[in-house]
């Protein structure tokens, strides 16, 4: 009977490989360039021709993109494959909005219990600045700033969970509940009781994660989503008195 021969493994279908690992773990982000081809060929050790075909072969896969004199580009196919979907159909269901939110609770509350068993010194550092930037942003209240600042801090702790889905639908759903995001800042924004909370609950969060308490990080990002959950219900109830007396004065 023939042996079968091992299968070869081509030097492109490695580096295409760790090309993919760093997408996936988050080390490339969706709008980051790659770097030179120089620069990356000597990080991976290989030629450039190896580098150029790994790099074809993620572009053909749709993580890659490329454009004359602009360079390669991570695209958002991980992320924009779920939430575009997800965002027209939330314009059209108000109702699933809890469903949403009681999602991200079960998520955030996940990654945060993870993030505070598993997170690194370097982990610690980056979670420190987005705290220090969300609290900044905070201070100047810049709306569009504090949204971001909101947003990458929640990112900052779902990628301290060293669990590629959990970063990756993380991601995703800030997508689909951007609006929701800007809406709720921008109403806590005049009312200083509440954003005092949001500030406090964020503190908690924190230091949950970076003092390893895995269980009181839970419970601060369970807390906080409940929160959010009750802030947008209340918005939506002064919405709706709000179009009633307008009907009712015309």
């Amino acid at each position: 009977m023939p042996q079968q021969r091992p299968a070869v493994i081509r030097l492109a279908d490695t580096v295409a490989a760790e090309l993919e690992k760093r997408i996936l773990e988050g080390s490339l982000k969706p709008g980051n360039l790659l770097p030179s081809e120089r620069a990356l060929a000597i990080d991976l050790g290989v030629s450039r021709p190896s580098l150029r075909e790994a790099i074809q072969k993620l572009v053909a896969k749709g993580l890659l993109s490329t454009r004359h004199g602009a360079g390669t580009q991570v695209t958002d196919r991980l992320e924009a494959h779920f939430a575009d979907p997800w965002q027209d159909m939330v314009k059209g269901h108000p109702m699933l909005h809890r469903d949403l939110l009681e999602f991200r609770q079960m998520l955030e509350s996940q990654a945060a219990q993870l993030a505070a068993e598993r997170a690194t010194d370097v982990d610690i550092q980056r979670l420190d600045a987005a705290h220090e930037k969300m609290e900044a942003a905070y201070r100047s209240e810049n709306l569009a700033a504090s949204i971001d600042a909101d947003v990458a801090f929640h990112q900052a702790i779902a990628e301290a969970a060293h669990n590629v889905l959990i970063g990756h639908l993380s991601a995703s759903l800030m997508r689909v509940i951007h609006g929701h995001v800007s809406n709720n800042l921008e109403n806590l924004q005049t009312r200083p009781q509440r954003w005092e909370q949001l500030k406090t609950q964020h503190r908690a969060i924190w230091q949950a994660v970076r003092q390893g308490q895995a269980q009181q990080a839970a419970d601060a990002a369970r807390a906080h989503i409940e929160f959010v959950r009750a802030s947008i219900d209340d918005l939506a109830l002064q919405d709706e008195r709000r179009t009633i007396a307008l009907r009712r004065s015309s």
